[in-house]
C-alpha cells in the first residue's frame, strides 16, 4: 500500500495547499496520513505554563479555508497538546499520539530526546519502520544517527530489512512529505518543486 506522510503545517494554508496538490499529482492513490502540528499555538512554551481558560482563538491559528484542507486522519503534535493546554478544550484530545500502519510506527517525535543540534535519540519500537516530523528536517536515520546520504527528491530508497526512523521533513516553509510504499519497502522524499516565474 501506499502512504503520503506529511506533517508541521502549523496552519500554513498556502503551503498545505501546495504539498495537497502535489501528493494528488504524484501519487494519488496514496492514503494521506498527517503527522500531527496541524496548527500553530500562538502560545509560547514557557507562558503556557502559567495559562489556562485561553479562548481557541486566542491559542492558535484556526481558519476555515486551513481547515477544509484536513481532510485526512493525523496523530498529535506538541502544538496540539499546547492548545488543549491553555485552553482546555477537549478537540484535540481524540487524535492519537501513535498510528500502526503495514510495518510502521506513525509519531510526532516530540516524544524522542532531541540535543541542541536537533539529533534525536529514539525510543525501542516493535516495527522496523517508524516516521516522525518535529524538527522540520527530512532524514533518513539508523541505529539511532543520521545517515549521510543526500536526499534525492522524487527517487526512491529501497530499504534493507533493518530498523530505520524517517523524518518526512515539513510542510511549512519547504513544502515536503514522504511517500511510503509498504509492499516494496521504499520511501521517496518528496519536495513541491518550486515555480519558476
Amino acid at each position: 500500500m501506499l502512504y503520503a506522510l506529511l506533517g508541521d503545517l502549523h496552519s500554513n494554508i498556502e503551503d498545505t495547499k501546495a504539498v495537497l496538490a502535489h501528493i494528488q499529482q504524484t501519487a494519488e492513490e496514496a492514503k494521506i496520513i498527517g503527522l500531527g502540528d496541524l496548527y500553530e499555538c500562538t502560545v509560547s512554551k514557557k507562558k503556557a505554563q502559567t495559562i489556562s481558560g485561553l479562548p481557541l482563538q486566542k491559542a492558535a491559528i484556526i481558519e476555515r479555508e486551513f481547515e477544509k484542507l484536513l481532510t485526512f486522519p493525523s496523530i498529535r503534535g506538541n502544538q496540539e497538546e499546547r492548545i488543549t493546554q491553555v485552553t482546555g478544550i477537549e478537540r484535540f484530545k481524540a487524535l492519537p499520539e501513535t498510528i500502526e500502519i503495514d510495518g510502521a510506527t506513525l509519531m510526532h517525535g516530540h516524544q524522542f530526546q532531541w540535543n541542541v543540534s536537533w539529533q534525536p535519540t529514539f525510543p525501542p519500537f516493535q516495527k522496523s519502520l517508524f516516521f516522525f516530523g518535529h524538527s522540520h528536517e527530512s532524514g533518513l536515520y539508523h541505529q539511532q544517527k543520521k545517515l549521510p546520504i543526500r536526499i534525492r527528491f522524487g527517487q526512491p530508497i529501497a530499504l534493507q530489512d533493518k530498523q530505520y526512523g524517517v523524518n518526512v521533513g515539513s510542510v511549512i516553509n519547504h513544502r515536503e512529505w514522504c511517500l511510503y510504499d509498504s509492499q516494496k519497502r521504499t520511501v521517496t522524499f518528496m519536495c513541491v518543486p518550486p515555480i519558476n516565474l
